[in-house]
């Protein structure tokens, strides 16, 4: 063993990591959030749970991910703690797929079929089709499916190097001595946690022991223990994720550790014990690709089997661990709470999450804008208040969802997303703009009160006509965001253009009544401000308009 196997060593393990980030987001993209849509709203079972989240796993390719997906969907309220528990042992069962595709480098055989299979044969095809793919198809999903073939073949190149690069360890005693101290079973699997939990993937874990059974020198008396700690090792990612989040998502967290601790502990004693009296013969002999892959599989589907029936078990341990509190939410309705940053992971899911919460935000938007009309006839303190809390509310949930749209658009995403993420953040800023306004016609009527004054009759009755068509307006508004059209709707410019002229209009009969003294100065300058509120909201609606036109 040389310096250069190491130097290859290292080369093939950052290719591995790599190939497999590639093939993921390429697999990401492909899916286009479809399958985070399905999982948040199709966990009903435990069972349904297990399928779905085994389904999901096996085709992006990350337990780590979707666990901490599911981490998201509990912080949100979007699944709830029992839902979650059958999706994370799903979730171990699909992850194994990957270390099936890697036992792929072990096959041996001279016929053609076997020469066919072996990735050193397809692998690169599989990455000249993807680069043919990524550079001269136009349509994105074709660009996507390149960049998971090319993934793939890098993933592979990565495991062919690593495996090629410790083929001389098999001569070196001292490697060999080290080996079979991880027979040893407890340090077997704290090898296995640790080093699970240092990159945090338990497919890179277990593609690195398969590589290493290159040298003939991992037994499966070692190999066994290893992977036993590679399923412990990977909750670092989902406890990690639920730092900083609410308590029913430490709890999913919690349950995926006890899962694969409880599930690891049972499958140890009992496979232990039994050798005392059965004697597996088979733990003495050398490691394969494939016998990995078995037991990585074998052991996540029968902890799943063991498990699954004691689901409620779980979730009361982790209550156990983690009492409910008596200011602890019991139901989670902020709409913020949507924009969980673990969706960030899954880009296209986060694009539809915030879709909504630009949906929800127009409709409060629209709420309030009633609410402030009403403070100008019939002022009450208590009224205003709540309406200056709601508005800071808005203000601040603006504020954030700006912030998390910027950091969406520094995510990897289809052009369709792109263009999404685009929108919502130019309009954004023209919501936060229609607020301000609506809460200057609320400061208005308090203005108004504090000064013991109110409109005459016919003020009354202008701005009774005018916030009629400032409504039909902010529904328009809502309708063109909701559909990203205005297609749908014959010529909405004339109802602004005929709103600007009575504002116009308004402000004249305004400065007549002011000189014949029908008029006080107080009164005035709120009536004032009303119509500035009215004119600047009828900005902010076009702007919109304009966005929604460019798309």
């Amino acid at each position: 063993m040389t310096i250069f196997n190491i130097v290859t060593l290292l080369g093939g393990l950052a290719l591995f990591l790599y190939g497999m980030n590639v093939m993921g987001d390429g697999l990401k993209k492909l899916s286009g959030g479809k399958l985070e849509t399905i999982l948040q709203k199709l966990t009903s079972s435990p069972l349904k749970g297990v399928a779905l989240g085994l389904a999901v796993t096996a085709v992006i390719q990350s337990s780590s991910a979707t666990t901490v997906m599911v981490v998201g969907f509990v912080n949100s309220g979007i699944m709830e703690l029992t839902q979650a528990v059958g999706v994370i042992m799903g979730a171990n069962i699909g992850t194994t797929v990957t270390s099936w595709l890697l036992s792929m480098t072990g096959i041996q055989g001279e016929s053609l079929l076997m020469q066919l299979l072996k990735p050193s044969s397809f692998s690169p095809v599989l990455a000249f089709i993807g680069i043919i793919l990524i550079m001269f198809c136009k349509k994105e999903k074709k660009n996507d499916l390149g960049t998971i073939f090319l993934g793939f073949a890098i993933l592979m190149s990565g495991m062919m190097s690593m495996s090629a690069s410790v083929e001389p360890l098999a001569d070196v005693p001292e490697f060999a001595n080290l080996m079979t101290m991880f027979s040893n079973p407890i340090l077997g699997l704290l090898a296995g946690t640790i080093l699970t939990a240092i990159i945090q993937s338990s497919s890179a874990s277990v593609g690195i022991l398969q590589a290493l059974c290159a040298t003939g020198t991992i037994k499966y008396s070692v190999a066994l223990p290893v992977i036993m700690g590679q399923n412990i090792g990977t909750c670092i990612t989902a406890i990690l994720s639920a730092v900083g989040a609410n308590r029913n998502s430490k709890r999913t967290a919690l349950i995926h550790l006890f899962f694969n601790v409880i599930g690891t502990t049972v499958f140890m004693v009992a496979f232990y014990a039994s050798n005392v009296f059965v004697d597996y013969a088979f733990l003495d002999q050398a490691a394969n690709e494939t016998g990995i892959a078995i037991i990585h599989s074998c052991f996540n589907v029968a902890a799943t089997i063991l498990l699954l029936p004691f689901n409620k078990v779980l979730v009361k341990l982790a209550y156990v661990a983690l009492p409910l509190k008596e200011d602890e939410k019991k139901e989670v309705s902020h709409r913020m709470e949507l924009l969980d940053k673990r969706f960030l992971e899954k880009p296209a899911f986060a694009v539809a999450q915030s879709q909504e919460v630009s949906r929800s935000i127009m409709e409060e938007m629209f709420e309030f804008a009633e609410y402030t009309y009403e403070l100008i006839y019939n002022y009450n303190s208590d009224k205003f208040e709540k309406i200056k809390e709601k508005y800071e509310n808005i203000e601040m949930e603006i504020d954030y969802f700006n912030e998390y749209l910027v950091d969406l658009s520094y995510c990897i995403l289809a052009n369709k997303d792109h263009y999404a993420v685009s929108f919502l953040l130019q309009i954004t800023g023209e919501m936060k703009g229609i607020t301000t306004q609506m809460f200057q016609v609320a400061k208005a009527g308090k203005k108004l009160n504090k000064k013991n004054r109110s409109f005459s009759d016919m003020a009354k009755e202008e701005l009774e006509e005018i916030w009629k068509g400032i409504m039909e307006v902010l529904k328009h508004t809502s309708d063109f965001v909701e559909n990203e059209s205005l297609s749908k709707f014959d010529n909405p410019y004339e109802k602004v253009l005929a709103l600007k002229r009575s504002l116009k209009k308004s402000k004249k009969n305004h400065m007549k009544r002011l000189q014949m003294g029908t008029c006080t100065s107080d009164a005035g300058m709120a009536f004032l401000d009303v119509l500035s509120g009215y004119e600047q909201t009828l900005f902010y609606c076009t702007n919109m308009w304009e966005v929604v036109k460019e798309k």
